[in-house]
């Protein structure tokens, strides 16, 4: 090992390097660094993996959200029917006889009715079915069996969707 003085004149043991200038070959052979077969099937593996994990986990909280949506959607619905009997019962409007003081349809909660001169309307609109698409709801009336699935016709007494799908529980949407 050759020991030299540096400018300041102190002893070093490092010898001086040589100043290459960059020529474009060494440029490119710089440039030219990149990833390896091998590890770009690792990372292509691994982001496999995690998009198979993630997949089903998307599915099921895509189906709770529209699940929560048609319970909000119910309730909704029956809690309208309920606020019309109610205001039937107390007698502040007209209803049907043999109606029971339920509304004869859904189309009546949105529209409403005259009481004392003024529209009082239940419901905003008539939300859509997330499990179906479709703006139709089964309905049910006072007079029907509790367990058919068709509607006679003589008023609401209550809804369901008319999906045939099964929930994340175990039960059927339409008996919700």
């Amino acid at each position: 090992m050759i020991f030299r003085f540096s400018k300041t004149g102190r002893y070093s043991p490092f010898p001086r390097q040589k100043v290459v200038p960059r020529t474009a070959a060494a440029r490119l052979r710089r440039a030219q660094g990149g990833f390896t077969l091998i590890e770009m099937i690792v990372a292509v593996s691994i982001l496999a993996i995690l998009t198979g994990m993630a997949i089903p986990l998307v599915r099921v909280k895509v189906q709770r959200e529209r699940e929560v949506e048609l319970r909000r959607d119910l309730w909704e619905m029956r809690d309208a029917i309920d606020r019309y009997k109610d205001a039937a019962d107390r007698g502040a409007f007209q209803v049907k006889a043999g109606t029971n003081g339920y509304p004869p349809d859904l189309d009546t909660l949105v529209n409403g009715v005259d009481v004392g001169g003024k529209k009082v309307r239940f419901l905003r609109r008539i939300p859509i079915d997330p499990m179906t698409g479709k703006n139709e709801w089964g309905m049910r009336s006072d007079q029907d069996d509790p367990d058919s699935g068709s509607w006679g016709g003589q008023n609401v007494f209550d809804v369901f969707t008319k999906s045939q799908g099964t929930g994340l529980d175990g039960s059927k949407y339409a008996e919700w």
